[in-house]
């Protein structure tokens, strides 16, 4: 049903478009129709798709890069305090540069083509997957690290049944925030120094003149990103449905935390209210591995 209503809104958005730029006779030049856009889009797609193909490579090259740097990073910020004080402004000031200043930087040193296109991606989507990874860390509520320490268990026990789970949702959340950052990093450095990819085709298109074909490239980002980031929704359910704000979680847990706490008499009541419900399926495989239930 959300689906259908975010299909029909777009739709709706579309027809408005359309009407407004019929009734208002909007010059192609300034605005053209969607019909047209689309029409361009579907007309010119043989030609087109080598450059999908360019722009939609280059971007998940850097993002791939981007993401292992960034969580790597972001371990690092999230779990040393140390490394907090002393990364965490520099990777502020360096978002803080805008993208287009150092497209030009890397083009003097790699030469136009992919490799600038490629490290402007990573460097556009690093950022936020660093921030999210810290703060998922960070922000592990203390009283579950103390129960599983009082249970005898390691810092990397914690780490890999607490700490890493937790994070889960903050890190695909970045995610998707992420790759539609490293879309526009790469259409950035194709616009400057490139011969291949959408935003060479849209700076063509808007040299001569050929609105509807400029408009068709951002139509084409538009369903790149639109599909990337569906991906990665799905993705996010099916590891961390946990995480999902439904009115039923509680009652779907209530006969799990019912047994667990018959198998488990001596659990102190205090401490388990302390424990939000999402976390204690963890408490329970962290019991097991030590036979203590």
């Amino acid at each position: 049903m959300e689906h259908l209503k975010s299909a029909s809104f777009i739709l709706l958005l579309f027809v408005f478009w359309q009407v407004a730029c019929v009734v208002f006779d909007v010059s192609p030049i300034v605005l053209p129709k969607p019909s047209a856009i689309l029409s361009t889009l579907i007309v010119n797609m043989p030609a087109l798709w080598p450059h999908i193909l360019q722009t939609l490579l280059t971007t998940l090259v850097g993002f791939f890069f981007g993401m292992v740097i960034g969580v790597a990073l972001g371990a690092i910020v999230g779990i040393s305090r140390t490394a907090y004080n002393v990364a965490y402004p520099l990777l502020v000031g360096f978002s803080s540069i805008p993208k287009v200043a150092v497209v030009p930087i890397f083009v003097l040193w790699f030469g136009s083509g992919t490799l600038p296109a490629v490290l402007t991606a990573l460097t556009t989507c690093i950022f936020p997957i660093v921030v999210s990874v810290a703060t998922g860390l960070a922000t592990t509520e203390p009283e579950m690290e103390d129960v599983l320490k009082a249970l005898g268990a390691s810092r990397y026990q914690v780490l890999r049944n607490v700490s890493l789970p937790r994070t889960m949702p903050y890190f695909f959340a970045s995610l998707k925030v992420a790759v539609t950052l490293a879309f526009v990093g790469t259409v950035l450095s194709e616009t400057v120094a490139a011969n291949r990819g959408i935003g060479t085709v849209m700076m063509m298109a808007t040299a001569s003149f050929d609105v509807p074909l400029a408009f068709a490239g951002l139509f084409a980002l538009a369903i790149l990103g639109i599909l990337l980031y569906a991906v990665f929704a799905v993705i996010e359910k099916r590891i961390c449905g946990w995480a999902t704000r439904k009115q039923d979680l509680a009652m779907n847990l209530r006969p799990w935390t019912e047994r667990f706490q018959f198998e488990c008499p001596t659990w102190p009541a205090t401490c388990w209210r302390l424990v939000p419900i999402r976390d204690r399926i963890t408490i329970r495989r962290v019991l097991r591995s030590r036979h203590l239930v």
